[in-house]
């Protein structure tokens, strides 16, 4: 990935923790708001959401578009966000 965001970067920096879900690339205040109401307020349940869904991008963005009002390019950041750190991590 030749450009990455200074969140993606931070992000992918280091392992998932207890981060806040706010913390991956993508993750807007408003988005943040919704993903904690519906019980993914650390980043690693959403990671755990994305692993569910045997990291299909295409349809956890569409996940995060219905069930969480995410914009369409928030969906793409995140979903990128997530893939970037499997790749890092696991």
């Amino acid at each position: 990935m030749d450009h990455m965001s200074p969140k993606l970067r931070a992000f992918l920096s280091e392992p998932i923790g207890e981060k806040d879900v706010i913390w991956v690339d993508g993750v807007s205040h408003e988005l943040a708001i919704n993903l904690v109401t519906k019980g993914f307020s650390k980043a690693y349940i959403l990671l755990g959401q994305f692993l569910l869904m045997h990291k299909n991008e295409a349809e956890f963005q569409r996940w995060i578009i219905c069930c969480c009002g995410a914009t369409e390019c928030e969906a793409l950041e995140t979903s990128n966000c997530l893939k970037e750190w499997c790749a890092c991590f696991l």
